[in-house]
């Protein structure tokens, strides 16, 4: 009752007074508007905030935030600001119900068989080990291949080819570590 009509009086714009109370947002923030001492002619906008607020906690609202910076003319009502918080909530409804269809639908970063079963093992991780498993077991081809001629008096029929892994053939150095550059030696100049 006393908030009230303090507030009611604080927002009276008189002659006399430097500043004025605009409004409260629901947190308990009060918003200003005073005479700048500098700019006679124009009103400053300040937020006052809650006294037991700490800095850290404090939140002002789109729309006070809009008029604080002059981007609208009228300071919020106090419906429009409830209003705002339904349209919030019903926001992160729709978001969670968009996160469960998102999360029920198989993923094509999966394996066929492990579809959405064990989401604790991570696709790239498995991705490197079974690439890891591919090479090691394509070396150990490699090694084991007889030389070209014996495998052609082996067998009268074609061999299917067989998928060169190029990851074997490829040097383990880059083509630039190699080199050096060359001494330099002055040229006379006669």
């Amino acid at each position: 009752m006393v908030n009230s009509l303090w507030f009611k009086w604080k927002s009276l714009r008189l002659p006399w007074r430097k500043s004025r109370l605009v409004g409260q947002d629901l947190s308990g923030n009060t918003f200003w508007e005073f005479k700048d001492a500098l700019n006679a002619g124009r009103w400053r906008r300040i937020v006052k905030f809650h006294p037991k607020t700490h800095y850290s906690d404090v939140k002002v609202s789109p729309q006070w935030h809009q008029w604080l910076r002059y981007v609208r003319e009228t300071p919020p009502s106090v419906a429009e600001q409830q209003q705002d918080i339904v349209r919030q909530v019903q926001m992160k409804e729709l978001a969670r119900l968009a996160d469960e269809r998102w999360a029920s639908k198989p993923s094509f970063l999966d394996q066929p068989k492990a579809q959405q079963s064990n989401p604790t093992i991570d696709a790239a991780s498995q991705n490197q080990s079974n690439i890891a498993h591919d090479s090691a077991a394509n070396v150990s081809k490699v090694e084991n291949m007889p030389s070209a001629p014996a495998a052609r008096t082996r067998s009268a029929e074609p061999t299917p080819k067989k998928e060169e892994n190029p990851w074997l053939k490829a040097d383990a150095r880059g083509p630039g570590e190699a080199w050096q550059p060359e001494s330099w030696s002055p040229k006379s100049q006669r």
